[in-house]
């Protein structure tokens, strides 16, 4: 029976925490390995170095496939939990069907839209510019995400991840955390502003 509802944040946490338990070890080199030699075998996929995203509509098909058996045979793993979390194909399906088919970042005269992009497709892709979570030195912060925004091409940014805050190392589960974090914010806000780009999206 079809699911009448894509699966909430609620629903994922309620099962991943009745979920089977699994050592990380055993998820990285046993489950995974073995499921994935098996999918390849059994829809014929090949690896062309010539060809890394493939146009052969047989091959797009097939490693569709594959990819959804391997997500409801072997599901999803939190690490952090150490449980794994199933799916039906149904429910994939609905949250494929419940995606949305444009986004759109950012405001005014600095909005981003994101269209569905096909082979070959005429729709220009987003350029997304940033450090995207490698560490980066408070002292510089400002001027590293000014340097993605204020090229032209770059159409919305994704930020580094301040290393310390006010000279404290930024330590997860520490209130510096949050200070870095908020610390993050103002100076992705100071870098948009700074590169004439204060509705850039983020």
């Amino acid at each position: 029976m079809a699911a009448t509802r894509a699966l909430t944040i609620p629903d994922v946490y309620d099962r991943f925490v009745k979920g089977k338990k699994v050592k990380v070890e055993d998820w990285d080199y046993k489950i995974t390995p073995e499921n994935l030699t098996a999918l390849k075998e059994k829809y014929n996929i090949k690896f062309d170095p010539k060809e890394i995203v493939p146009e052969d509509k047989d091959m797009v098909n097939r490693l569709f496939q594959a990819g959804l058996e391997m997500l409801v045979t072997v599901g999803y793993y939190n690490q952090d939990l150490g449980r794994v979390m199933h799916v039906t194909e149904e429910e994939v399906w609905e949250g494929i069907k419940k995606t949305p088919t444009k986004m759109i970042y950012g405001e005014g005269k600095d909005i981003a839209r994101f269209y569905p992009r096909h082979g070959n497709s005429n729709v220009k892709p987003i350029i997304q510019g940033g450090p995207t979570g490698s560490p980066i030195s408070e002292d510089v912060f400002v001027q590293v995400m000014q340097s993605y925004a204020q090229e032209g091409v770059v159409d919305t940014l994704v930020n580094g991840v301040m290393t310390t805050i006010e000279g404290h190392p930024a330590k997860t589960k520490t209130p510096y955390e949050i200070r870095a974090t908020m610390a993050e914010l103002r100076a992705v806000k100071e870098a948009r502003v700074r590169a004439a780009r204060p509705g850039m999206g983020v």
